[in-house]
């Protein structure tokens, strides 16, 4: 399958958004109240939120382009905007995030590569993520590429207090 990865911008935000909403929704909706989720995708996907995420240094998003289609999207987090403070000289991955109709095609393997690539170039020592603790899929996709669990904390969805195991892996 031919793809491109891009960096996203600001000029993309309303892409970025619908994405993200979408496959948030996708992955969830089965874990979490309507209210809450509701709620969650207004307040944490919401333009100004995404357009300063994006304008942060620390952040950086890159979509996943098959063909002339989105197929998904990367966040990754170094410094201060990184949610956790795990270890020093570390890589949080923050979002890998596929459309449904784009999983199961060794798409994630793509953007976790160059994650982790990123993670190398810049001389990190360490990569960390949270994943959801009814998110069985995911962290055997993590598992499998090196990750261990190291702890947990609450990532709160609307009103819903949910628990994200965090992974830890020593590059």
């Amino acid at each position: 399958m031919d793809y491109t990865i891009r960096p996203v911008t600001t000029d993309d935000v309303a892409e970025l958004q619908k994405i993200s909403r979408e496959t948030f929704k996708a992955t969830f909706d089965p874990f979490t109240a309507p209210d809450d989720m509701e709620r969650f995708l207004d307040e944490d996907y919401a333009t100004d939120v995404l357009i300063s995420e994006i304008e942060n240094p620390n952040s950086r998003f890159f979509f996943l382009m098959v063909g002339d289609k989105i197929a998904g999207y990367l966040k990754v987090n170094v410094g201060d905007a990184q949610k956790e403070h795990l270890k020093e000289n570390a890589l949080e991955l923050q979002r890998i995030y596929l459309r449904t109709n784009f999983q199961h095609k060794g798409l994630g393997n793509v953007l976790f590569d160059y994650a982790e690539k990123i993670a190398r170039d810049e001389k990190k020592d360490y990569m960390w993520l949270g994943v959801y603790e009814k998110n069985i899929n995911a962290q055997h996709f993590y598992k499998c590429h090196g990750f261990k669990r190291v702890g947990q904390h609450v990532f709160p969805v609307g009103d819903d207090p949910q628990i994200d195991w965090l992974l830890l892996k020593k590059l």
